[in-house]
């Protein structure tokens, strides 16, 4: 059964959220404190697609097809006065429409991918969970905490992966456009030099 389409303001960057994955952006423009009023307003959130088009500032982008639902965790005030956003990303997305709002605020009709499955990593993979392991150890960062289950986990190792080791842009969005946990690996695997 097709799942039916839900509005989302979108905030396109020329980087991709992850599902997990933490960033912080810097707000000034009217459409986006707009947004964030509203969101605070409702208890809702928005989506951050990758920039096909365009600019981050200025007139609207064009933004791809995927992206994923970034939730507020919190806030403040930066040395230049502008408002710093803390995201988390949760759920993928793909964008069915998009319409421009009369203050640039570009909205999507979007169908949600289903949660990933909590598939364990395997065989074949399990060269990736050693290496999210090594990375994390040199690294550290909100990871370093991570209980050994989490490193069996198909779905978290791909995330970890994608946030961490130095893609392109158009490789994470391929991995967002991904449904199957073992898929995601199998291209993760594939990027790795010998």
């Amino acid at each position: 059964m097709v799942s039916p389409l839900s509005p989302l303001p979108l905030f396109p960057l020329h980087g991709n959220l992850l599902p997990g994955a933490g960033i912080t952006l810097r707000l000034f423009e009217p459409r986006y404190l707009e947004l964030l009023r509203q969101c605070s307003r409702d208890n809702s959130t928005f989506g951050i697609c990758l920039i096909l088009e365009g600019e981050e500032v200025g007139a609207p982008a064009t933004p791809a097809a995927w992206g994923v639902e970034a939730q507020i965790e919190d806030f403040d005030t930066g040395a230049d006065g502008m408002l710093l956003l803390r995201l988390r990303g949760s759920r993928r997305f793909q964008v069915q429409q998009v319409a421009v709002r009369d203050n640039g605020l570009v909205v999507g009709q979007v169908r949600w991918c289903a949660a990933d499955s909590d598939d364990e990593v395997r065989p074949q993979h399990a060269l990736l969970s050693l290496l999210l392991e090594r990375i994390i150890e040199q690294v550290g960062g909100p990871y370093a905490k991570a209980g050994p289950e989490l490193f069996d986990q198909a779905g978290w190792v791909g995330w970890r992966l994608a946030e961490l080791l130095p893609l392109e842009e158009e490789q994470r969005l391929q991995l967002l456009q991904t449904d199957d946990v073992h898929q995601r690996l199998d291209l993760l695997l594939g990027w790795i030099p010998d």
